[in-house]
Formats: structure tokens, sequence, C-alpha cells
């Protein structure tokens, strides 16, 4: 016997079927791994940032400014004032794009959907500052003199200190693009407390993200030079156009 679609009343009398949404919840869950995975895509740009400066721009990181903290205590002690320079002025650099990127995407808010688009907007930001980084590539062959990586190095951290700060706008604790140590603590600790890895896999995603961003930028810096920027430019910019065209309408 087949099944009846429920009815309601309408202002006229008329039987009406009834509007469900039972497809509400597969829908959420679509939009929550997309976000994931776009997130986990984010890492793999900080990896392969983080790689390519401590190779080319100077020693020093994009985006962990914990070590740059200690670089910047060993070059004190050392006297290395071109270590100082790059490690020293990559934090202030990524704490402007952080500041920058606070100011872009805002706060959480209740009203949110599972990508803002505040995000979309912060992250594009950065992609023109990862673009400006790519042309100076570019123009000196891989190859750029102190004061152009300098340059070059400055303009990466500011881009993933926007990064940093507009991933918070999705109000989910713990989760980052940039900063994993944090991130990292709080697998081993979940798994310790004989939690499941399936409870902590989100988290083992972006940190896998981040290491294979890390490989895949070095790996190109030594055999394939002038392709290192464009897996930045790549994989940031279809964050950017997924974001705007699928994740916010999601």
């Amino acid at each position: 016997m087949p099944a009846r679609a429920s009815t309601s009343a309408t202002a006229g009398g008329d039987a009406a079927p009834a509007v469900t949404s039972s497809s509400a919840p597969d829908r959420h869950r679509r939009a929550l791994r997309l976000r994931q995975t776009l997130v986990v895509t984010l890492a793999v740009v900080s990896g392969a940032t983080d790689a390519i400066g401590l190779l080319v721009l100077g020693g020093a990181f994009t985006s962990v400014m914990t070590g740059n903290m200690v670089l910047l205590g060993v070059a004190a002690s050392s006297a290395d004032g071109t270590l100082a320079a790059s490690s020293g002025f990559a934090i202030l650099a990524f704490c402007a794009g952080a500041a920058l990127g606070a100011r872009l995407a805002g706060s959480a808010q209740k009203s949110d959907r599972v990508w803002p688009r505040p995000v979309t907007v912060g992250l594009a930001v950065e992609l023109v500052f990862v673009a400006g980084y790519a042309v100076g590539w570019w123009v000196t062959d891989g190859s750029p003199a102190p004061g152009v990586a300098l340059a070059m190095l400055l303009s990466t951290a500011l881009a993933l200190g926007i990064q940093s700060s507009t991933v918070q706008r999705f109000g989910v604790s713990g989760m980052s693009t940039t900063y994993l140590t944090g991130t990292l603590t709080t697998v081993v600790i979940r798994l310790a407390s004989g939690r499941g890895v399936r409870e902590v896999w989100h988290s083992v995603e972006i940190l896998l993200g981040l290491v294979l961003g890390a490989a895949a930028g070095a790996a190109l810096v030594l055999l394939a030079p002038m392709l290192a920027p464009a897996l930045q430019l790549l994989t940031l910019g279809a964050v950017v156009v997924v974001g705007a065209t699928v994740a916010e309408k999601m």
C-alpha cells in the first residue's frame, strides 16, 4: 500500500502537502564537510609557504611565530643581523596581517552560515599578498636578492596572518590553519584519554595538510623552483572561488 503524503489545511480549507525539511541535516553535513576540506587546503598553503620561507626567503617562518621568537632569540645571542631582521620583521608582518584579517572577517555571529561571506573576503585579500610575492619570485627567477627576499617573506607572513585570524570567524574552538602545536597537543590528549581516532580525525586532517604542503613546497623549490608559487596561488585561489560560489550558499 503506497504511503500517503502528509497534508495541512490552507487558508481556503483545501488540503495541501506539508513541507518537510528532512534533507536539511544532510545539507548541513555536506556544508561542514566542504568547510573542512577547504580548511585543510588552507593548511596546505601554510605548510608550503613556511617551507619556501625557510629554504629561500631568509630562513624564517611565515606562520609559526613561536619558531620566529626562538630564532629572534638565537639571532640576538649570535649577533646574526640577517636572521634577526627576517624573524623579527616576520613577526611584525604576521601581527599586522592578523589585525587586518580580524577587521575584514570580524567575529562569529549566531546568524552565520557554515561559511560566512567575510571569510571569503579575508582570504581574497590574502590572495593579493600571495600574488605579490609570486610576482617577486618570478621576476627574480626564484633567486631573490636579500632585500627582495625579505620583502617577499613579509608579504607571505602578512598573508598568513590574515588567514590565521580570518579562520577564527568560523567560531570553532581549536580550528586553526597556522599555529598547530595546540592542535597536535589536543589530538594526543584525546587519544591518550581513550577517545577514538574518529573523534580527532578532523584535526589530524589539518595536520596532514600542513605536512603535505611543506613537502610539496620544498620539493618544488628543489626540483621545479619556478612552479613553487603556483602551488600557493592555485590552492588558495581554489578556496576563494569555491568559498564564493559554493560554500557561502550552503
